[in-house]
């Protein structure tokens, strides 16, 4: 049986190719056009999935669509209606789009695929489950279990704003749904909007200046105590109400309403790009820890409602690693398993899955680890492919080996050199993992702000994740799982902290990120925290050898791992992408497959680009 999955239109666009409940493709469209977040239908990623798979539009059995456009359209009108007179400006900006392409969502998938090949659309069962069943899908369906609670937590899909589900076997039963305008995700992006990040892009930048808040602080409980008695009301089931006095997203063209937020908090809304200051970390801190206590108490009923010892979380909250490590360490459930594209592009997954297990009821039989083959679905290219490629610019190179390749890259990483890294498929969702990935020595002082500055061109607070052999990932942090899609944020072991300054609370923002907390300072985070990917053998043999080769060279089991690619663009997808990242920045060497490029030894580079803000 073969089924598309598509995601789009929303941000964040991909699809997925299922045969006999085995994934074998899915990519994110922005890799594609090299726009990132691409929301347009996901020609390119359908294009792939056909190619990879050697099938054709005629050959599905079904095409499923991760949600249902006309219970979106119900949400949006009678949300309007409840707050007429409020929102005319954004009705008449919304409402024409409607009609005119998403009304007709059908007519439009169907028009798409023409784009790509003929086929009869009489022979086409074009499906659409619930955006949080496409979320809850992909999370259940991919995992080792046989039976367990699912929680879902984004923005919206139709009317949910999050879910607790019980998967067993092939069948999700959906138990409890928190509805619009009250949603976890929209709080969480109301503060990333309120502190000068770009929503549905920049919360992950949020979640990374929380730990520059004090945690001493008076300010922050006081943060805490007018975010839970004015902006939000938190019951014990882990459901919330926000207070729509204070936002502005259900009819508004903003997500809060500014003035009101001043009043709050005592401070106007952070300009992008401006020097961040102390009280807004406190405030991302706030959020933070009330965004965590919100998921633990939703996991708590989730236990609650279905006994199970595991649970699967999807749904673009899930992408919090640092909530998922806190609702890891609470042991509520034996076993945490996250979809590694939890956001928007998973929902392709999902809902290709749902038409597989729900629709067409097909037998489930789980994988172990998981059937998301580390996520590593997307294109590979052969020895040909990259010399035809790259032909026009003209490159040097070395062509290198087995051991020798792993030998000579671990030599250059112990020099001190940055590398980028692309090697095999490229991965689905958000996270490079080995497959498109810049790596360096987590061991040098000044590695992250070399990444941050020279190579990614953003802020020097954000923090990079190690990539650590799984053999030997208890070495380092206090983890007890493996970690393979880094969706968990462990501390590092206690004998490894270096002791603070006294004064350390009270210094400010940029002294802080000076100070040396390990001796791996290029991944602990300011909280003595990693947000940790353990590298398994079985799943990535190139990646886990070239660590394996640094580990005998210098004793250190783990690299620096951050995506190849540059802020305001999508993770590399092609040798050209991979070569024109290269030389646009002051990265050294590049290796694609087999082939080693020094930077020294490239032709004259003419063709710098000015990257966009994120």
């Amino acid at each position: 049986m073969n089924i598309l999955g598509i995601s789009a239109f929303y941000h964040d666009s991909a699809a997925c190719l299922i045969q006999d409940g085995k994934i074998v493709a899915a990519a994110q469209e922005e890799r594609f056009t090299r726009n990132k977040h691409d929301a347009s239908f996901p020609e390119n990623a359908v294009k792939y999935c056909l190619e990879h798979s050697g099938l054709s539009i005629d050959e599905m059995d079904a095409i499923a669509f991760y949600d249902k456009p006309f219970l979106k359209f119900e949400r949006l009108l009678e949300t309007y209606l409840s707050f007429a007179p409020k929102g005319v400006r954004s009705f008449v900006t919304a409402i024409p789009v409607w009609l005119k392409e998403k009304m007709f969502l059908k007519k439009l998938i169907y028009d798409s695929l023409k784009e790509i090949e003929e086929y009869d659309k009489e022979d086409v069962t074009l499906l659409f489950p619930e955006h949080h069943l496409s979320h809850a899908a992909s999370a259940f369906y991919p995992s080792k279990f046989d039976e367990a609670a699912i929680l879902t937590i984004d923005g919206v899909g139709e009317w949910a704003t999050a879910s607790i589900c019980h998967g067993k076997g092939n069948e999700i039963k959906i138990l409890r749904e928190l509805k619009f305008p009250h949603s976890l995700g929209l709080l969480y992006s109301a503060f990333t909007y309120y502190l000068g990040f770009k929503v549905n892009s920049g919360e992950y930048k949020l979640m990374g200046l929380a730990p520059y808040g004090n945690p001493e602080s008076e300010l922050l409980q006081d943060y805490i105590t007018k975010i839970k008695s004015e902006l939000v009301d938190i019951r014990e089931d882990g459901s919330i109400w926000l207070n729509q006095k204070y936002f502005d997203y259900a009819t508004g063209l903003r997500m809060v309403k500014d003035k009101k937020w001043e009043e709050l908090f005592g401070f106007p809304r952070r300009e992008d790009e401006a020097e961040l200051e102390q009280h807004e970390a406190d405030l991302a801190l706030a959020i933070q820890m009330v965004t965590e206590e919100v998921v633990i108490l939703m996991a708590k009923e989730a236990k609650k409602l279905t006994g199970a010892n595991a649970i699967c979380l999807a749904g673009g909250v899930a992408l919090n690693c640092v909530a998922n490590g806190k609702l890891q360490n609470e042991g509520i459930f034996d076993e945490v398993y996250i979809q590694p594209a939890a956001g928007d592009a998973g929902g392709a997954v999902g809902a290709a899955l749902a038409a597989q297990y729900i629709y067409f009821k097909d037998e489930r039989v789980p994988e172990t680890p998981d059937s998301m083959q580390g996520a590593y679905l997307g294109p590979d290219f052969h020895k040909i492919d990259v010399e035809r490629s790259l032909r026009k610019f003209k490159p040097v190179f070395n062509e290198i080996s087995g051991s020798e390749l792993y030998e000579k890259v671990a030599e250059i990483l112990d020099n001190g050199n940055v590398v980028g890294w692309f090697y095999g498929r490229m991965e689905f969702g958000p996270r490079a993992l080995g497959g498109r990935s810049i790596i360096a020595d987590p061991r040098r002082v000044d590695m992250q702000k070399k990444l941050n500055l020279k190579i990614k061109y953003r802020e020097s607070f954000r923090p990079f994740a190690p990539s650590v052999l799984a053999e030997h990932a208890a070495d380092y942090f206090e983890l007890d799982s493996d970690s393979p899609y880094m969706l968990l944020v462990q501390s590092i072991k206690e004998e490894l902290k270096k002791d603070l300054p006294k004064d350390y609370n009270q210094l400010p923002l940029r002294e802080k990120l000076a100070v040396q907390r390990s001796d791996y300072p290029a991944i602990t985070h300011i909280d003595f925290s990693a947000r940790i990917q353990t590298i398994h053998k079985e799943t990535n043999p190139e990646y886990w050898n070239l660590i394996d080769a640094f580990r005998e060279r210098t004793g250190c089991a783990m690299v620096v791992n951050t995506s190849f690619n540059v802020r305001g663009e999508p993770i590399v997808c092609t040798p050209e992408d991979a070569y024109r990242c290269f030389m646009n920045t002051e990265m050294d060497y590049l290796v694609i497959g087999e082939y080693v490029f020094a930077k020294e030894d490239q032709p004259e580079w003419t063709d710098k680009i000015e990257f966009d803000k994120d």
